[in-house]
């Protein structure tokens, strides 16, 4: 099966003030996070990396363009919002989120769907076999990112295509 094409969303480069590290303030201390969007299979098609702080679903806004076409979206609670449904519902993407628990009337999703998910959560700790991602060496955004999207890119996409 021919390779479908990737999408990266990437964050702003070094400007002549510095670099924007995109890190912020978490409750486990200075934290970064990376989003993805995945194929059936768990291999990344498009990728962002934000400030630990922000919310899911606020990060998912700024990913709606690059989506490719699917049928359904997979997504944990942190990507449980009205906005996001209406618009993958208006793209005809089924949004298939649990509900939060603070949430007053409880969504109904597919929970044999959602078991699926376990492939995007395998796929977020492959790259972290990289001691360079994992330990986050660099403190340029860009750097991190280009180092993750490198890291994808031999794990999931050139070895798949040896196979």
């Amino acid at each position: 099966m021919p390779p479908t094409s990737r999408r990266i969303v990437q964050p702003p480069a070094c400007s002549k003030r510095g670099c924007t590290r995109r890190i912020g303030r978490t409750k486990g201390g200075l934290n970064s996070k990376l989003h993805a969007a995945c194929d059936g299979q768990g291999r990344p098609l498009v990728l962002l990396l934000s400030k630990g702080q922000m919310s899911d679903h606020k990060d998912a806004i700024l990913m709606w363009p690059s989506l490719p076409p699917a049928k359904a979206l997979l997504g944990d609670k942190g990507y449980d919002s009205n906005q996001l449904r209406h618009t993958l519902i208006d793209r005809g993407i089924e949004p298939n989120i649990p509900s939060k628990r603070n949430r007053k009337q409880s969504i109904p999703y597919d929970k044999a769907l959602c078991r699926q998910r376990h492939r995007i959560d395998n796929m977020f700790g492959r790259p972290k076999d990289c001691r360079r991602i994992a330990m986050r060496y660099d403190r340029c955004a860009h750097t991190v990112f280009s180092a993750i999207c490198l890291a994808c890119s031999v794990l999931f996409w050139i070895n798949e295509s040896r196979a």
